[in-house]
């Protein structure tokens, strides 16, 4: 079973790893958005990449507005 974008962000939260980046940022209007690319770096600075299109995006970005993983990171 493959796992979703949502899932696999969870993961590497618990993990300890922090957004560094999110295209396009997260402010933007959902309206127009089809692809969400999201890059976590860990502490001992491993990056990680995640990756959402489609209706998959639109979930993400909500994911993150509601639990405000976003804060503090320079996103």
């Amino acid at each position: 079973m493959e796992t979703t974008s949502i899932e696999k962000l969870q993961m590497l939260i618990d993990n300890e790893y922090k957004i560094e980046k999110i295209h396009p940022l997260i402010f933007g209007s959902d309206a127009e958005i089809n692809m969400v690319s999201l890059t976590l770096v860990s502490e001992d600075g491993r990056k990680e990449i995640i990756r959402a299109y489609g209706e998959e995006s639109h979930q993400l970005r909500e994911y993150i507005r509601k639990n405000e993983l976003f804060q503090n990171r320079g996103v």
